[in-house]
């Protein structure tokens, strides 16, 4: 088989070609007792690949689809626990870090490494209070913005 019957099969021009011939056989007859200048060119039907049936049938609603979105809330207490905090991003879950019981030191190369965790998926993070951070995957959107006044 050719590539050509392969794509004629796969987008149904194949079956055009058929029904068309069949018309044709149909017309022959009539055709010879017709002058040519009375003979009407036939309008090609196209065979669509799906019909309203078959496309009603494949509609799933997207509410039954999507998961339910979480968001999780962690206080790490050592920089180890970063690494968990990331794999929370990369399965789309937003990520609440709070900072408040770990060391400073720490603290500031947990945010750098997520920072890059994010940066790498196209994410989003945003300080939401004094050593608190909101991390979002690229599918969660953040609304609004909390002011940079904080008690320190």
């Amino acid at each position: 088989m050719s590539i050509k019957n392969k794509f004629e099969k796969w987008f149904y021009l194949d079956d055009e070609e058929e029904t068309g011939q069949e018309q044709q056989r149909q017309e022959e007859p009539r055709a010879s007792q017709e002058p040519p200048q009375q003979r009407k060119a036939q309008p090609r039907r196209q065979k669509q690949p799906m019909g309203e049936a078959q496309q009603a049938a494949t509609v799933v609603s997207l509410q039954s689809v999507q998961k339910s979105s979480k968001v999780i809330l962690i206080e790490p207490r050592v920089y180890a626990e970063a690494q968990d905090i990331s794999e929370h991003l990369k399965n789309k879950r937003a990520v609440v870090v709070n900072l408040q019981r770990i060391e400073r030191d720490q603290g500031i190369r947990i945010v750098d490494f997520l920072s890059g965790t994010v940066y790498a998926l196209s994410g989003d993070i945003q300080r939401i209070g004094t050593d608190i951070f909101l991390c979002t995957p690229e599918n969660v959107e953040v609304a609004g913005a909390i002011s940079d006044y904080f008690e320190r």
